[in-house]
């Protein structure tokens, strides 16, 4: 009897060294944990910028507002008829 009692510590002690120590124990758990939830954080922006990113297409595709847009912010482009002003601000020197 005294025999199988050790026994049974001696598992008992190794089942929780192995849970607490061990590189696939408790410590490995918590930390996949904490990587989980920080790659679904990362999931969720990735998905409101493809909604964004979604919303834009589908802009582009159904209008010309937005086509014309781009074309003077990003271009630089007039309609015909209209008078481009560019205002050039001196510098001043500090000396």
């Amino acid at each position: 009897m005294k025999a199988t009692m050790i026994l049974l510590t001696v598992l008992l002690l190794l089942l929780q060294y192995r849970l607490w120590f061990s590189h696939d124990g408790l410590p490995a758990v918590l930390h996949l944990k904490q990587d989980v939830e920080i790659q679904r954080q990362d999931n969720e922006k990735l998905k409101e910028r493809n909604q964004v990113l979604t919303a834009e297409v589908k802009d582009l595709k159904s209008g010309l507002d937005a086509v014309e847009e781009r074309a003077r912010s990003e271009l630089g482009m007039i309609k015909e008829g209209e008078t481009f002003f560019q205002i050039i601000e001196e510098e001043t020197a500090n000396e």
